[in-house]
């Protein structure tokens, strides 16, 4: 039991360490970093919004180009 204290302690003190080093080394503050993460956000939704537009109007022309009657085969 006392090894198990002792371990937990070390897990405790080791979390307690890395989260004040990684607070003091933060490139930004917390609101910045929202702020970046949102507006990262919203430029890959507006990408995929654009890729989608684009692919779903190379399959409407593909399924036009499917869609349209084909000239009869000539005999052979």
């Amino acid at each position: 039991m006392n090894r198990f204290l002792s371990f937990l302690a070390g897990v405790f003190s080791g979390a307690l360490v890395g989260a004040t080093i990684a607070i003091l080394l933060a490139p930004a503050s917390g609101e910045e970093l929202r702020i970046q993460i949102q507006e990262r956000a919203t430029y890959i939704q507006d990408e995929v919004k654009n890729a989608a537009i684009e692919r779903r109007a190379e399959l409407e022309e593909q399924l036009s180009a499917l869609k349209a009657p084909k000239p009869p085969s000539e005999p052979v």
